[in-house]
């Protein structure tokens, strides 16, 4: 399979991949006016399923409506398009991406009466941060840019014009050598990855922080915070220092893409013992598990593409 989908679902009509074009004077273009999901389909012995599908397609709109976008498609349409895409790509596994945006009507910041226009696509995208990184921890630097506060944008919306700043965060690491990026706020404490959730573990019981922290309030984060009960251990939500973060005995990201990712090194500080934490692994085994149906308790979280 190639990187992407042969069809794109776009503004209401399946259409061949190199159709999917938008105008380049599109107000999304120019402002970053665009709020985005990302979304895996994992192959399970049932057949194709997506993992909280509708969850994703209602942050959509609620990232949408945080930024006055009309999305002409409710909720139930989306889903149920995003399961015709898969099904006539002939996918297994891949990522989807729903976008929804600003076209053209005028080059004002004021959208005015920019049409909103909304495609869906297919991508065979793989381990987000990498597989190595899957299996024996990644390693990841607090990037020299702060995490913007939520009274500049909502940080509970995935928007496309606020991930510039992921983009530096991520960009920086990189070249720097490392696998990712862990963001700050401006009073230091600790905010996300590039786009990912953080969690990390001390005697055993995990924690991460909430949205005062200037982050994403993840569909991957709340998951987990089912599963870490079912596994027997507690978890809570507060502030963590980077006094916190290098006292761990455990670090993960965690995201739609990046699934659960140890974390095995923070600049020149090794976690525990530098390699894959094993209540980490038991985790990312235990959601492995379930978005690939292998527990029928939790089928309620995935819509196979059959249905």
């Amino acid at each position: 399979m190639s990187n992407y989908s042969r069809y794109i679902w776009f503004n209401g009509k399946l259409t061949n991949f190199e159709n999917a074009k938008i105008h380049v004077l599109s107000h999304c273009i120019h402002y970053g006016s665009a709020v985005f999901e990302g979304i895996k389909c994992y192959d399970t012995d049932n057949g194709p399923a997506i993992f909280k599908l509708k969850e994703h397609m209602e942050r959509l709109h609620k990232s949408a409506n945080a930024f006055k976008i009309k999305i002409p498609f409710d909720v139930n349409t989306l889903c149920e398009a995003t399961k015709e895409l898969v099904r006539k790509n002939e996918v297994k596994d891949c990522y989807l991406r729903p976008i929804a945006y600003y076209g053209f009507d005028t080059l004002g910041v004021h959208p005015k009466k920019c049409p909103v226009e909304v495609s869906i696509a297919t991508l065979n995208w793989g381990a987000y941060v990498s597989k190595d990184a899957l299996e024996k921890g990644a390693r990841i630097t607090i990037s020299p840019w702060k995490k913007y506060k939520s009274n500049a944008f909502p940080s509970s919306t995935k928007a496309s014009g606020p991930y510039l700043n992921s983009m530096l965060a991520v960009q920086d690491a990189k070249s720097r050598g490392f696998d990712e990026a862990l963001l700050l706020n401006e009073d230091n404490t600790v905010a996300e990855g590039s786009g990912q959730n953080i969690f990390l573990i001390k005697n055993n019981v995990f924690y991460t922080n909430d949205q005062t922290s200037n982050i994403l309030l993840g569909i991957t984060r709340s998951t987990l915070f089912e599963l870490i009960e079912e596994l027997g251990y507690k978890y809570k939500v507060q502030n963590i220092s980077q006094d916190d973060l290098f006292s761990a005995d455990e670090v993960f990201y965690c995201g739609s893409a990046s699934e659960v990712t140890p974390i095995k090194q923070i600049d020149n500080h090794k976690v525990g013992n530098g390699k894959s934490g094993l209540l980490t692994l038991k985790l990312q085994e235990k959601y492995y598990n379930i978005v690939r149906g292998k527990e029928e308790k939790y089928f309620k979280w995935l819509s196979f593409i059959s249905d």
